[in-house]
């Protein structure tokens, strides 16, 4: 896998689903799911959240890197009313940020280790990673979610 290419693919593709109308974006994949609107506002979300991860791990000594409640940060942040063009121009400019740090050091500094708290070793490569396959697996989602009628 290329993973600028693989970054860039994804990133493109979540963008286009922000244009969505207001129908589409209230669909959900399933029963009790996250409709897409709340899929994008995390995946935004949570591309800050591996944005910083990243940032820490390339410029701290192996830092110790808290997980975050994705439930918390959804109801606490109003998923459901927060304007999605904040989201996606957060989303944008974030994995944009993180493509340029991917072609700086995912090679040169691929096994710089960091702690995460919930699944203990890990390195700068697993989370140069863990963006694209993060996005993809809610991309999936999405996808199933538009193809879900009524």
């Amino acid at each position: 896998m290329n993973l600028v290419e693989e970054l860039e693919r994804t990133r493109n593709e979540t963008l286009g689903f922000f244009a969505l109308d207001d129908e589409e974006l209230e669909r959900q994949y399933g029963p009790a799911k996250w409709s897409v609107r709340e899929l994008l506002h995390h995946l935004s979300d949570a591309e800050t959240v591996l944005f910083d991860r990243i940032r820490r791990v390339i410029s701290e000594r192996r830092p110790v890197i808290w997980a975050f409640d994705q439930d918390a940060w959804a109801r606490g942040l109003g998923y459901s009313d927060r304007p999605l063009e904040l989201s996606r121009d957060v989303y944008r400019a974030t994995r944009d940020s993180i493509v340029y740090y991917v072609k700086l050091h995912y090679r040169a500094s691929a096994t710089v280790e960091f702690v995460h708290s919930e699944t203990g070793v890990r390195t700068l490569k697993d989370e140069f990673e863990k963006v694209a396959l993060h996005n993809e697996h809610h991309l999936i989602h999405i996808r199933s979610a538009l193809q879900t009628v009524g």
